[in-house]
């Protein structure tokens, strides 16, 4: 299994002192660089000094919450935008779906395992790390997804997308015409250790349809979606 590079850049946000603590031990003894900001505020402020590739981010904070904080830093269009990993001990599907809403990746709960954790942020990364496939950079005029930057345009206009957005329409555009199964979606997209709510699919089809349009994803009722050409 590919691994990623430990020259990544991982910011933690959490008001717990023994959470940032705890955190920071288990991911610099992996190698990675870790800061940590004890609130959302102080956050935001770090992630436009230092650009992490992956940050940590708790939901439930005093002042401003992991759901502003997220929505903040997703409308920054100044910086390249990271990986964002929601810490919370909510397990309920409407406080994910709000966390998707609001642009988060994924998921991480708590009491956070070390052995867990470590795996998590390893596949996380990994998604930086991996190959460019230039078979299908440009969809057609009108579109067009750069796999390289993390980057969509639609007639000329960059539009800001979450990984996992980027991630669900790079796949669905990767074969045009194929149906893509909910089942394989969430093994592909989101993976096999990621155990996510029924409605995650629908919420990214709802946000990525809000921003291209109706016309390229197509549902297959009872069976998946599929990236129609025009």
């Amino acid at each position: 299994m590919q691994q990623a590079s430990k020259g990544h850049t991982l910011l933690l946000i959490d008001d717990e002192p023994d959470i940032i603590e705890f955190l920071t031990y288990n991911l610099k003894k992996e190698g990675y660089k870790v800061f940590s900001a004890s609130n959302g505020e102080e956050g935001v402020k770090m992630v436009q000094q230092i650009h992490p590739s992956l940050i940590l981010l708790d939901v439930m904070m005093p002042k401003m919450d992991g759901i502003e904080t997220c929505q903040i830093i997703r409308k920054d269009l100044n910086i390249t935008q990271p990986i964002i990993a929601f810490l919370t001990s909510r397990a309920e599907d409407y406080s994910q779906i709000a966390g998707f809403e609001a642009g988060a990746d994924d998921y991480i709960s708590k009491p956070v395992r070390p052995r867990l954790l470590i795996s998590k942020v390893e596949s996380l990364l990994r998604r930086l790390d991996r190959p460019v496939n230039d078979s299908n950079d440009q969809i057609e005029s009108k579109l067009k997804i750069d796999r390289e930057k993390f980057k969509v345009e639609m007639n000329g206009i960059s539009l800001l997308l979450p990984k996992k957005e980027f991630e669900l329409l790079e796949l669905l555009a990767s074969r045009p015409g194929k149906v893509y199964t909910r089942d394989q979606i969430l093994s592909i997209v989101w993976g096999n250790e990621t155990i996510v709510g029924e409605r995650t699919i629908d919420v990214h089809i709802r946000k990525l349809r809000e921003k291209l349009g109706d016309d390229y994803i197509r549902t297959i009722k009872g069976v998946g979606y599929t990236f129609s050409e025009k």
